[in-house]
């Protein structure tokens, strides 16, 4: 009997100290407000929205120490609608992030639904990711800064930090039977922050993005290699304005690179990105763009920004962002000039209150879905087209973190 007390005791003892050793955290992020847009497809818009500062979401982050200096780490995140309850990320579970890995002091590798090396280093300098939400991003996030689009069935690794440099990259396994490149995605990436210096460089390649499981479309509904469906799925994967004709590429990639400088209260950042659209037409077949079969569209994009810390609970910001298009068919190329400001004023570590507001100005020409030439129009990101070559926006809002 005094043998199975001192057995349990044991067992006791060792439970308690491998239950010090996990964590598991719950946290989340709610983001609501009111928005103005002036053009939604030729109307005014007025209408309440969910997650624009940073999306709206709520999900497990899990650690667990297995001696030596090794960790098992893991990540399931969720986002969702506030208004309508509805899911996210074309209704997935967990559509922001699904990892899990093991860290130690020579980094860490995970493997999941992940963030690429674009997202990672270079993104947060930009100005959306900052204090402008999504609104802010580039045209239609045509570089990915803004995370419009996350990476399944993917191993990736990320260094230790050296004295404020960290590196990394990933490789997204297409999962086509029969074609080892199809839906592959493969980033590289590096940063460096040290004092009031931070820079950024990322490289990401897409193969056929467009296609179902693709980085257009990897929600899988709706296959564009059939041709009956081609553009509706064409039109499904991206509706921006901006390049919704070059979503047909056989392969997207870009590369990117951005850098702060913080003097005082004050910060002054810049981003770069080169978009390439290479061997339109491959992706799916619509009788509109085999004309531009083998052809390639080159997008260039720059950002400037500023922000400052007023108090510490009020920061401003303002922005400016230029994307230049590609001459194709003729066309004159697409313009898209685009200027950003916010206001953020924080009632406490976790709650804050925020206004922003964004104009787009369209010049040029582009592909529409269907191949068809067109007049630019203004496209913010994350809202319905305008029909005209402007556009404006503003928001009210209020976000909370848990």
């Amino acid at each position: 009997m005094k043998k199975s007390l001192l057995a349990l005791a044991a067992l006791g003892a060792f439970a308690g100290v491998a239950h010090a050793q996990s964590s598991v955290t719950l946290y989340g992020i709610i983001d609501e407000g009111f928005n103005v847009n002036t053009n939604s497809g030729g109307k005014h818009l007025y209408n309440l929205s969910s997650g624009v500062l940073q999306g709206s979401r709520f999900g497990l982050r899990g650690t667990e120490d297995l001696g030596g200096g090794l960790k098992a780490i893991f990540v399931l995140e969720n986002g969702f609608d506030v208004n309508s309850g509805k899911l996210g990320q074309g209704g997935l579970m967990f559509g922001r992030q699904a990892y899990v890995g093991l860290s130690s002091h020579f980094g860490t590798v995970t493997l999941g639904r992940q963030y690429d090396s674009v997202v990672d280093y270079v993104g947060p300098l930009e100005a959306g990711d900052q204090w402008g939400g999504y609104i802010a991003a580039h045209p239609g996030d045509i570089d990915n800064f803004n995370n419009a689009y996350r990476t399944n069935n993917t191993v990736k690794y990320t260094s230790a930090n050296y004295g404020g440099l960290t590196f990394g990259g990933t490789y997204s396994f297409g999962g086509v039977a029969g074609n080892v490149t199809s839906n592959q995605i493969w980033s590289l990436g590096a940063g460096y922050n040290n004092g009031p210096l931070v820079l950024g460089v990322g490289y990401l390649n897409a193969r056929t993005p467009a296609a179902s499981g693709g980085l257009f479309n990897n929600g899988g509904t709706i296959s564009p290699n059939t041709p009956a469906t081609a553009t509706a799925a064409a039109n499904f994967a991206v509706t921006t304005p901006s390049y919704a004709g070059f979503a047909s590429a056989n392969t997207y990639q870009v590369i990117g690179a951005g850098g702060a400088y913080t003097f005082g209260a004050a910060t002054i950042g810049a981003t770069y990105s080169n978009i390439r659209f290479g061997n339109l037409g491959a992706a799916y077949s619509t009788p509109g763009l085999n004309q531009y079969k083998g052809q390639s569209a080159t997008f260039n994009n720059a950002e400037l920004n500023f922000k400052y810390q007023l108090t510490p609970a009020l920061l401003i910001g303002a922005a400016y962002d230029y994307t230049r298009g590609v001459e194709i068919a003729g066309a004159t190329r697409a313009q898209y000039h685009q200027g950003a400001v916010g206001v953020d004023y924080f009632l406490s570590k976790r709650t804050d209150v925020y206004v922003t507001g964004v104009y787009q100005h369209a010049l040029g020409e582009t592909l529409s879905a269907t191949g068809a030439t067109v007049a630019a129009t203004a496209g913010i990101n994350g809202l319905t087209g305008s029909s005209s070559q402007n556009q404006f926006t503003a928001r009210i809002g209020i976000r909370h973190k848990f």
